[in-house]
């Protein structure tokens, strides 16, 4: 089911950081949540592990575990008691960098509360337009859509190994809408101006990253066909499929076959495809796995833009979550307007949905045994970092 990866982490050590030491950690025993002898947990794959684990879990649980979180704090007690609910994820914002690197590294830490299975810990880290490590200095897309591909490759293999560095394993960081429009919001984030340009240097970021981090591919199924600004609207096209096929796919079909781990689904509207928007649409659901072939985890962008968009159909962020699971996503992301209950409320919306039927049991177990599964992988390997004194930066 789920794309394994080499997690190599030295390889970084040819770009901008270099890795001093590399262990392996057992991550197949979770005590509070299995019984899985450690034998029968050791022969297995991340996949058979992630469905034992996920198959003795309670439904809460499981909800939970799909669930990544966020709170603005660098309080490494707050941000540990936060995660204590079980939460398979947490979105690190601006809110959360602290001055310093070891800093940065105390407060990833806390977000662990069981080192046997780490939460997926993500960040936005494009470089350039939007970014959140001060010390990433490397070239982004504003200039590489314009420079060689392997020029992206250095970028964003120096890239990887930072957030690596920090404790984070999941980069929210490939751009891969593509539009030629210089008054499109995504354009100065886009790293192509064309289909075919923009394939090549998301499939050199998604290469680049993958041995190290786990690359994340957006927005699904592409803003650059649809104006607006889905911060604070619902941006719209009439493009056919046939149209999206033989342009905004051209990205993300390529980033897919490069291996990328995450594909997030943005909230815009395909109308001729389906009227609702795409993270909440289960028909793009079905495009992504089994016309694209995905078979990752499907992450939503952030559900608090719903809310944003003054729709009154998606004033609800916990009914916004069910949808958004039924649909087909594996890992639903909530920033904008959370507080330290909202995702409580939303683990308790899910559990609520599947004791009454209304979000099929499958569903859920579904999508925690692929976030389950990536969480094993990124546990899987740890490593040491230092800057790497002769090493510069790609830009």
């Amino acid at each position: 089911m789920f794309r394994r990866r080499a997690w190599a982490v030295g390889a970084a050590a040819i770009v901008g950081l270099c890795a001093l030491t590399a262990s392996s950690t057992a991550s197949a025993q979770v005590a509070d949540v299995t019984e899985v002898s450690t034998a029968a947990a050791e022969a297995a794959g991340p996949d058979e592990r992630a469905e034992m684990l996920v198959g003795r879990m309670t439904t809460a649980q499981q909800a939970a575990s799909i669930v990544m979180g966020h709170i603005p704090t660098t309080d490494a007690a707050a941000l540990s008691a936060y995660m204590a609910q079980g939460l398979g994820g947490f979105i690190l914002m601006g809110a959360n960098i602290p001055a310093t690197d070891a800093e940065l590294a105390t407060l990833t830490a806390s977000l662990t509360v069981d080192p046997e299975l780490p939460p997926l810990i993500a960040i936005d880290q494009e470089g350039g337009i939007v970014s959140r490590l001060p010390a990433d200095e490397y070239a982004a897309s504003t200039t590489l859509k314009s420079l060689p591909v392997a020029d992206t490759a250095a970028a964003f293999s120096a890239r990887a190994a930072l957030v690596a560095k920090s404790g984070i394993t999941v980069d929210f960081g490939t751009v891969a809408d593509v539009t030629a429009d210089p008054s499109s919001f995504i354009y100065g984030r886009a790293l192509g101006t064309d289909p075919q340009s923009s394939a090549e240097r998301v499939v050199a970021a998604t290469a680049a990253q993958e041995p190290v981090v786990a690359s994340t591919l957006k927005h699904f199924p592409g803003h650059g066909a649809a104006p607006g600004d889905s911060h604070h609207a619902i941006p719209s096209t009439a493009e056919t499929l046939d149209e999206w096929r033989a342009k905004d796919a051209v990205p993300f079909v390529a980033g897919i076959d490069a291996g990328a781990s995450l594909l997030m689904f943005g909230h815009l509207a395909y109308t001729s495809v389906d009227p609702a928007p795409a993270s909440l649409s289960a028909r793009w659901h079905e495009i992504a796995r089994d016309e694209l072939g995905f078979d990752g985890v499907i992450v939503t962008d952030d559900l608090g833009m719903l809310q944003s968009s003054g729709l009154p159909e998606y004033a609800d962020p916990v009914s916004n979550a069910v949808t958004a699971v039924a649909a087909g996503n594996d890992l639903v992301l909530m920033i904008a307007g959370s507080t330290a209950d909202t995702a409580s409320e939303i683990v308790a919306g899910i559990t609520a949905a599947v004791d009454s039927g209304a979000l099929p049991a499958e569903r859920l177990a579904d999508a925690a045994t692929r976030v389950m599964a990536l969480r094993l992988q990124s546990g899987a390997a740890s490593a040491e970092w230092s800057l790497c004194a002769e090493c510069e930066p790609a830009g």
